[in-house]
């Protein structure tokens, strides 16, 4: 249980501020109608109460008869006739239910009044108000005032009826019952409705506590950033739903892409068959802007429902350096051992033929042999002046003839020396491409190679072609990408990592790799300087 209670606890509380603020919320509400009501009705009951008394025949005095000059004063006007002043206030002030019922003068002072201290008092009241009715709160009382005229239109005295104005929850406090039984049975209704709200909460949150809930969130991002590994987490919909730091370094995508379908971000074709689940298979090498990722997606289901995936990478970028390094020792380590191969099978040659005495025969052969290997390597050396590039042709050209290839330069190679970055690049991409076409010939018999390289204006253009089978229409456009993933399973991934690497190269350069049919296989590729 969390330090601030249960869910079901936690529920309660709310649902009863929620109850105490609603029931309050109405309260208010119905108060201030209550009021306007009241001031409004009982406004309109006090003026009329004040206009009947004003209109009273003995208060404001009579007519006399057709002809007659002499009119019959009021009694508000003769202060010799006051005495019959209060039984008239006192009957309005009952009829009305009026609290205070006052009869003055027109200099406002007191004449007659229910409550009998007042007499004599002045009503406080403005001296401008005299001649007209109004209504309208004084203190706590709502008073209605209305001029007395006499017969002549003079105002001779004023009517004042007040009634007190209730409290602002009077109506409540006036009914208590009503509003504790309102507010019992709220409580009752949102108690029960907490319990089974929080029930349902819990059974979806499997038994967690809000606490333990945010506990186990923190955890899981802690984690989820905390590892080298990326992680990407996908729905059904391939739209990522999760991504740690190290995910979106490697990806190179924004901090925002939660939410964001698969390919509706910058991902290559390779990519997206990785992370949808098209490309199946463990271990996935896939190139990322200078980046050899490995990647391997694990379908995700709930009640044998599929609900999406886990995506999983690493940055192979620096162990592929260091098996480029490894493959350059390899290669020297091949060539050596194939030309001792090579040597050995021609010493035992020559053993042979002094056993039989064939000295004409040993020498023209020794003669062949030199003859043959100094060609190649003047060739070479002719046509190609970069060191790095010639050393490559002519340990390639053993490792061929280990495999009953040959390897030949066409007529028209030729490459000038070039600077360090560019040589390195350059036996990338020939050196993949020739271990390709050897791969490729398998040892066919009479298989051959031939690698043709010429200098253009701003970029060197590398073509390998081989005698082997060639490659099929179909897949003519996924060798460098689907070439790791075919054979990485079955043979380490080492012929299609170099085709995808060479790509890569070139791409990087900002070149171009491409592969087409000529009876055999034709790499074409062209590195910028």
């Amino acid at each position: 249980m969390g330090v601030k209670g249960s869910l079901a606890r936690q529920l309660l509380a709310w649902q009863v501020v929620i109850v105490i603020a609603l029931l309050t919320g109405v309260a208010v509400f119905s108060a201030i109608q209550a009021n306007e009501n009241f001031m409004d009705v009982a406004g309109r009951r006090m003026l009329l109460a004040a206009e009947n008394l004003a209109a009273t025949p003995t208060i404001r005095g009579t007519d006399t008869a057709p002809g007659v000059d002499d009119d019959i004063p009021g009694a508000l006007s003769d202060p010799l006739r006051y005495q019959q002043l209060p039984s008239f206030a006192e009957s309005t002030r009952a009829f009305s239910g009026a609290d205070l019922v006052v009869l003055a003068r027109p200099d406002l002072t007191v004449v007659s009044a229910t409550t009998p201290g007042l007499t004599g008092s002045k009503l406080a009241v403005g001296s401008d108000t005299i001649t007209r009715s109004w209504v309208g709160v004084i203190g706590d009382s709502l008073v209605a005032h209305v001029p007395v005229m006499d017969n002549g239109s003079h105002v001779i005295g004023i009517v004042a009826v007040s009634v007190e104005t209730p409290g602002f929850f009077a109506g409540i406090i006036e009914s208590p019952a009503d509003a504790l039984v309102a507010l019992g049975l709220a409580t009752v209704l949102g108690v029960f409705g907490s319990l089974l709200l929080a029930q349902r909460v819990k059974k979806q949150t499997l038994g967690l506590e809000p606490a333990e809930i945010t506990a186990l969130v923190e955890q899981r991002e802690a984690m989820l950033h905390g590892i080298r590994e990326g992680v990407v987490g996908l729905d059904g919909n391939n739209r990522i739903v999760l991504v740690n730091d190290r995910a979106k370094a490697l990806l190179s995508i924004p901090g925002d892409s939660v939410g964001t379908a698969v390919s509706d971000l910058d991902f290559n074709e390779r990519m997206t068959d990785v992370l949808t689940g098209r490309a199946e298979g463990a271990d996935q090498i896939v190139l990322r802007r200078g980046r050899v990722l490995t990647m391997n997606r694990m379908p995700i289901s709930l009640h044998d429902k599929s609900i999406g995936s886990v995506v999983t990478m690493r940055d192979r970028t620096e162990m592929v350096a260091l098996q480029n390094e490894l493959a350059a020792t390899q290669n020297t380590t091949d060539t050596l051992r194939a030309q001792a191969h090579e040597f050995s099978n021609r010493l035992h040659t020559i053993s042979g033929l002094i056993e039989l005495g064939e000295y004409d025969e040993v020498r023209q052969f020794i003669t062949t042999v030199s003859n043959t290997q100094q060609q190649w390597h003047a060739e070479v050396s002719a046509r190609i002046e970069d060191s790095a590039v010639a050393a490559l042709l002519i340990a390639k050209a053993s490792v061929a003839a280990e495999h009953s290839v040959g390897l030949r330069l066409s007529a028209g190679s030729r490459l000038s020396e070039v600077d360090s970055s560019l040589s390195a690049d350059l036996v990338t991409v020939l050196g993949n491409l020739v271990d390709n076409a050897v791969d490729a010939l398998g040892g066919a018999r009479d298989g051959w190679i031939e690698v043709d390289i010429s200098e253009l204006d701003d970029a060197i253009r590398v073509v390998v072609r081989d005698s082997g089978p060639g490659v099929a229409p179909e897949i003519a456009r996924e060798v460098f990408r689907n070439g790791f993933t075919t054979k990485a399973a079955e043979e380490g991934g080492k012929r299609g990592l170099g085709l995808a690497l060479a790509r890569q190269t070139c791409i990087r350069r900002q070149g171009w790799i491409d592969v087409h049919n000529e009876g055999g296989a034709v790499f074409t590729a062209m590195v910028p300087r």
